[in-house]
């Protein structure tokens, strides 16, 4: 049965009070809804066809819904299946008295552009999308949408749009924009073939019988984890370097990886199952309250069922301000920033953030998201792993039989572990979070799931999310602490380590896929003998006395059999304004992908790095080096001090380190170093040429402000603790 919406409570209606637009348009909708009963051939479900021409006619010219089924681009994974979705959304949409239109967006796969051009563009591709919605649904005067949410840059993208236009709208005094999400269903990983496992399984032995133990436990470690395209660049690495060591022949390399391509995908796409930026964004989103729990969490694109749950809840929606998106988005920040922390979300997160809340009009940057983030301690109470069957799509099946709730289920243990939630907050069922949650559909518990569960009740840890840094030589830097395990974030936190610096991704991605790197820079003496004794003391004081007569080489070699050596390598030139802001996943996986250099090294950035990206990360620095930041004037054997859980990461002075001391002092360097950071900078201009003009990002504020055009930074104005609206029975009794 359907629901009957109300007409827009608007003084504005173009279509009435123009003719050109009833005289384009209904052909678009009639058409719309021919294709879609096409597509969902037996499946439709409604009786004869009565979109006749007269009858879009009225329903414009009456102010009915006009609503947006905003898909993406087919040639990304979670889209494949849109028009599947999008008919079924639109038949919806029309039974309940709307009017449908449908247009996509190009949506750029990470994946596919990771550690080529085309990743100088993905960051920008949030703002173009940003842009092109709000094009589409100002120029055809659309009142609200239905999102099929996709991965990478896309869902905060339409988020920013949505919020931004809802805001405008209000603003000039029209209907506010309502929505709701429907993210892509989430995607099977892959299995590696039980030949392919066993070919590779016999190079493992071949490198372990030839004494490179190393590549042996790098190549298992590889093959332990489901097949996705993340997993693909760490198989890449480490058979480069056995086909260094003449374990396999380059014609064999090449067909493993086309063996492993191949199994990778589902042919259905979606989501990939990791828990990088696509799952992140979905439970990002969920929290804002935008999605619907009908939709959140699939294995298969949604049944009728499913997507008339979600369409049927805008008519109470409609016309109230307190569903406009801006507002829904704005009262869960609290909530989305939780959960966002709770299930180790993506650190790219950590910009969107910032960006929708500017694009809804609201005063926010990186430090009001950390004040939300450490206000109180946030658990870790997601138990994911890509090794023990608990992946995201794990999770899915999970919520699809029934046994877990989603990210209501999360939200339900925040609480139950004494985490503050807004669950007066409302949502896109058109209703608040305290009502979902008092309903007796499905299991709330996370202790409901009695096999290898990922949403857990009791924490894995007392700390979890994206931490913020400072330091002496930046502003701001981010480092996704639930993205090391405790034993990990003990091995480098308070220690020193030497930078190793790279002035740009492709330097970096040679140096560290150079089986010899290691060798060469003790054979080239690139850090200085006596701080290398110093950092023997400090960062393995119990070592000191055994090894303090050592030489050169000779202590190197201890220091990097011990773990006593850190190096943390620096990736400059890598920011917004230099070069798009690309993600550093792939140097950052052939770290992880190499035992050796992941017990020593660090990787810091003005760059990004994937949502799926583990381990010692540090991005988002700013100011970037383009801008004069410090991270421009670094280089190869300067000393930096780590210091993760206290948030700070600072540049030593070596002579007090020589002398037992740990001293920071920055002071001089930008002056002493001008003449390097001036060739740098001409270098990074050059570089900057690789980027079409078009879409360079200047004219943007940085990445500790969302790095959104500053024209929506200067009209964000609102107050999001104070500038928001809950549902009216809840203000009442208040």
């Amino acid at each position: 049965m359907s629901i009957k919406y109300p007409y827009i409570n608007n003084s504005i209606n173009p279509y009435r009070d123009n003719v050109q637009g009833k005289a384009n348009e209904p052909i678009c909708v009639a058409g719309l809804l021919d294709r879609s009963k096409q597509i969902l051939g037996s499946a439709y479900e409604g009786g004869k066809p009565d979109w006749t021409l007269e009858e879009v006619y009225n329903r414009l010219h009456e102010n009915a819904p006009r609503i947006a089924i905003i898909g993406g681009s087919s040639d990304h994974p979670a889209h494949i299946m849109d028009f599947q979705t999008s008919a079924r959304a639109a038949i919806r949409i029309w039974q309940n008295g709307g009017v449908p239109f449908y247009f996509s967006t190009p949506v750029m796969c990470d994946g596919t552009a990771q550690s080529n051009q085309g990743m100088s563009y993905s960051l920008q591709s949030r703002n173009a999308v940003a842009q092109m919605v709000v094009n589409q649904l100002e120029a055809h005067s659309y009142h609200g949408a239905f999102v099929i949410q996709g991965c990478d840059k896309q869902p905060l993208g339409v988020v920013s749009a949505l919020a931004h236009l809802d805001r405008v709208r209000q603003d000039r005094g029209e209907a506010p924009f309502f929505a709701s999400f429907a993210p892509a269903h989430v995607l099977q990983g892959g299995i590696i073939p039980e030949e392919l496992f066993a070919e590779l399984e016999e190079v493992a032995k071949r490198a372990e019988a030839q004494g490179a133990e190393d590549i042996a436990f790098d190549l298992r470690d590889t093959m332990a984890y489901i097949l996705q395209c993340s997993s693909n660049t760490a198989f890449q690495g480490v058979l480069q370097r056995a086909k260094e060591h003449g374990f396999i022949t380059q014609t064999e390399h090449d067909e493993y990886e086309r063996q492993l391509a191949v199994h990778t995908c589902d042919g259905q796409g979606g989501v990939c199952a990791f828990n990088g930026t696509g799952n992140s964004s979905r439970h990002l989103v969920a929290g804002m309250g935008l999605v619907h729990p009908a939709l959140e969490l699939l294995t298969a694109p949604p049944t009728q069922e499913q997507v008339n749950q979600s369409l049927d809840c805008l008519a109470t929606m409609i016309n109230d301000p307190v569903y406009g998106v801006s507002n829904i988005m704005a009262a869960n920040i609290k909530n989305a920033i939780r959960i966002h922390s709770a299930s180790g979300g993506s650190t790219n997160l950590m910009m969107h953030i910032v960006a929708a809340m500017l694009y809804g009009g609201y005063k926010f940057s990186l430090w009001d998201l950390d004040e939300i983030h450490h206000e109180v301690p946030i658990p870790d109470l997601f138990n994911y792993s890509l090794t023990e069957g608990r992946d995201i799509f794990a999770l899915a099946t999970q919520c699809c039989s029934g046994s877990s709730r989603g990210m209501e289920t999360l939200f339900h243990e925040l609480l139950e572990n004494g985490v503050p939630m807004d669950v007066e907050a409302p949502t896109a069922t058109g209703t608040t979070w305290l009502d979902r949650l008092s309903t007796k559909t499905g299991a709330l518990s996370a202790g409901n799931v009695k096999e290898n569960p990922i949403i857990l009740s009791t924490p894995r840890r007392a700390f979890s999310g994206v931490d913020v840094l400072k330091g002496n030589f930046f502003e701001s830097a981010v480092v996704k602490i639930s993205g090391m395990t405790t034993h990990q974030l003990n091995m480098f936190d308070k220690k020193c380590a030497f930078v190793l610096y790279y002035e740009n991704e492709d330097e970096a991605n040679k140096g560290l896929l150079n089986s010899k790197l290691l060798d060469e820079l003790r054979d080239n003496r690139s850090f200085s003998f006596e701080n290398l004794l110093a950092m023997l003391f400090h960062n393995t004081p119990e070592l000191y006395e055994s090894y303090k007569q050592l030489g050169y080489e000779e202590l190197f070699d201890v220091m990097v059999k011990e773990g006593s050596l850190k190096i943390s390598i620096i990736i400059s030139g890598q920011g917004p304004v230099a070069f798009g802001m690309p993600e550093m996943f792939t140097p950052m996986q052939h770290i992880n992908a190499n035992r050796k250099l992941k017990r020593l090294a660090t990787l810091i950035s003005d760059g990004r790095y994937s949502g799926v990206t583990y381990g010692a990360a540090v991005g988002h620095m700013t100011p970037e080096a383009k801008d004069r930041g410090g991270i421009l004037y670094l280089k190869t054997g300067d000393l930096l001090y780590l210091n993760f859980r206290e948030g700070s990461l600072e540049f030593l002075d070596q002579e007090a380190f020589q002398n037992g001391e740990i001293s920071f002092s920055f002071d001089t360097i930008k002056s002493t170093r001008h003449e390097l950071g001036e060739e740098r900078l001409s270098r990074i201009k050059k570089r900057q040429k690789l980027i079409a003009a078009s879409n360079r990002m200047l004219g943007h504020t940085d990445a500790a402000h969302g790095v959104v055009p500053l024209a929506v930074s200067c009209d964000a104005e609102l107050d999001y603790r104070l500038d928001i609206l809950i549902p009216s029975e809840k203000q009442e009794n208040r």
